[in-house]
């Protein structure tokens, strides 16, 4: 039953990695249905509150088409940024406790292998593309 605070979808509908902020105002986590709405939240200029943990799901661990549990600590995580496999929104950003394993994905998926603080905010738009449209 849990949702993502940004668009309200239900996290277990979704495949792919999913993410949770602890923010230090608040007695409960706020749920996200994907890393790349993680990264976007935390990567704002605009981002003033205070974050006491942010975690991200191990996905060497969980199942990507229904990924439950297997938390880990987010910025001690690996990333695959740019690969084939999709997420809640479309393209996703893979993460993993273990650098092995992201190389793993990163050579059966595509993408490149980054730590937490490669993540850029330019990598993490949300507008699905609709910015670089062309075709209306």
């Amino acid at each position: 039953a849990t949702t993502c605070v940004l668009d309200g979808m239900l996290l277990a509908e979704h495949p792919g990695p999913k993410a949770q902020i602890h923010y230090a105002d608040a007695a409960e986590p706020e749920f996200l249905c994907d890393t790349v709405e993680m990264f976007h939240l935390l990567l704002e200029p605009e981002q003033v509150r205070a974050v006491a943990a942010v975690y991200v799901q191990d996905m060497a661990q969980a199942d990507w088409d229904e990924p439950r549990g297997h938390w880990i600590d987010a910025q001690a995580a690996w990333y695959v940024v740019g690969g084939k496999r999709r997420g809640a929104m479309g393209p996703t950003i893979g993460s993993f406790a273990e650098r092995a394993d992201a190389d793993v994905f990163a050579r059966e998926h595509g993408g490149k292998v980054m730590s937490y603080a490669q993540v850029k905010p330019e990598m993490v738009v949300l507008d699905g593309g609709a910015l670089h449209d062309r075709h209306m």
